[in-house]
């Protein structure tokens, strides 16, 4: 599970970086300020969780278990799901994307509470 952590959390730094660099240059004078905001926020949120999924990588390698690989997991989905849902909301305007977000937001959240975890009782 390490090396597949760890493989995820690089990609998904990299799209975070294109991504930035997307909003950045490519969609500054295409989207209002209120919007860019928010893909600019998809992006920093799945920039941190890729060094999260990296961490649990880390974690894997001396406590390896169902909690760390529940935390991986979940940074997974909350990438997918708040980071993803936000890109598509911004990207088309398509409002109840947006309603996905929050679920994602649950699965940070949860998946850094398993990562505690994981380290107190590895």
């Amino acid at each position: 599970m390490d090396k597949l952590f760890l493989m995820l959390g690089a990609l998904s730094g990299a799209v975070s970086v294109a991504a930035g660099a997307f909003g950045s240059h490519g969609l500054r004078a295409k989207l209002e300020p209120r919007m860019l905001e928010v893909f600019e926020t998809a992006a920093r949120y799945q920039m941190y969780h890729a060094l999260a999924l990296m961490a649990v990588a880390w974690v894997a390698t001396r406590w390896p278990g169902t909690m760390t690989t529940a935390s991986g997991w979940l940074f997974v989905a909350g990438t997918v799901l708040f980071s993803g849902s936000l890109y598509g909301y911004t990207l088309t305007g398509v409002r109840t994307l947006a309603i996905i977000t929050p679920i994602g937001g649950v699965c940070f959240i949860l998946g850094w509470i398993c990562l505690a975890l994981a380290v107190r009782n590895g």
